[in-house]
């Protein structure tokens, strides 16, 4: 590894050996694959600058001379949510097309099966993708040096590449949309798993406070459709007075269509709701749930094209290319 401060810093790429040798990086890999096309002394050099920088090629890079194959650690926090298992098979799908194979972890969203898999990922696998929890200081100490992509990490702090989400201005538009139906007494339900409140939730505050709305009526919810319907119960019984919620995700948005209806409210009538994702499966409830939507193909596929970047040594995407932003898209709910 490459480090100027005796901490790990990023993994060393061939681009890396063939700017130190002065080669070509096709250079770089006919030398440390010993074939014969160029002479003893860059060879040689060649062998020299990649000892002095501690390179390591990955199986990837090797698959490019001897076709090995490359596997991908994709680990997802809980596959049972629909919004996860889109971007899974949307990371699958890119892998699949450059030949890869992908090994996928289920975290059950709990912090220990995130270690207990970050401890065998790195022997494994070629590169990691997906949502993590943990510090990235225990990222780097786990992963030792593998190409890791994150996605949807809420504060990142640069260690790694990050596939970012940006729905504050779909939840600007969600809200604005709201209030122009007459709303005045919004609600949120947030994912109450969390320490600290969602981005989603700060996302919520800003945009009613733009209104002149109060953006205190929130209440936590468990990441599920009884999550949904319990927490829609407990916002309503504390504030009657509400007549439309945002929620942290479409299927807490689903459970409170589902709780609603048993509470004799009639959607959108009565109470509008929107949730926050996008999933197909909002399409095909009653009525169709309006939703701050997002590309999940794209996220997938974003995740996949930075690893390759990263695993080849081409230059990887900035920072403003490794966003998915969020839209709404209305269906019957509000």
């Amino acid at each position: 590894m490459v480090s100027s401060s005796g901490t790990e810093s990023r993994r060393v790429t061939i681009h890396d050996v063939a700017r130190s040798a002065g080669v070509s990086r096709q250079t770089v890999s006919r030398a440390l694959n010993d074939k014969d096309e160029i002479d003893g002394a860059t060879k040689q050099r060649v062998l020299d600058a990649a000892r002095e920088l501690g390179y390591r090629p990955s199986r990837f890079a090797r698959g490019l001379v001897r076709q090995d194959t490359t596997t991908i650690g994709l680990v997802i926090p809980d596959l049972l949510n629909p919004f996860f298992t889109e971007v899974a098979a949307a990371a699958l799908e890119a892998a699949r097309a450059r030949g890869w194979h992908v090994v996928v972890y289920d975290t059950a969203d709990r912090a220990e099966e995130e270690f207990g898999t970050l401890q065998v990922i790195a022997s494994q696998v070629d590169a990691v993708v997906g949502y993590f929890s943990c510090s990235e200081h225990d990222l780097e100490r786990f992963t030792r040096g593998l190409p890791v992509v994150l996605i949807g990490r809420e504060h990142p702090t640069g260690r790694f590449s990050s596939i970012r989400i940006d729905g504050e201005g779909g939840v600007h538009t969600a809200v604005a949309h709201l209030v122009a139906a007459g709303h005045r007494h919004i609600g949120m339900l947030d994912h109450d798993g969390r320490a600290e409140p969602s981005v989603r939730r700060d996302w919520f505050a800003t945009a009613a406070a733009a209104h002149g709305i109060a953006p205190d009526r929130v209440v936590g919810a468990q990441q599920s459709a009884d999550g949904g319907g319990t927490a829609l119960r407990k916002l309503l019984g504390t504030h009657p007075e509400v007549t439309a919620v945002f929620t942290f995700n479409d299927i807490i948005a689903i459970g409170a269509l589902r709780e609603a209806r048993r509470l004799g409210r009639s959607v959108p009538e009565d109470l509008a709701v929107v949730g926050f994702d996008g999933l197909q499966l909002g399409t095909l409830v009653e009525p169709p749930l309006s939703s701050v939507a997002l590309d999940t193909r794209r996220l997938g596929a974003l995740a996949i094209d930075q690893v390759a970047r990263l695993l080849t040594g081409l230059e990887p995407l900035g920072a403003d290319d490794l966003v998915v932003r969020a839209q709404l898209r209305l269906g019957g709910s509000a």
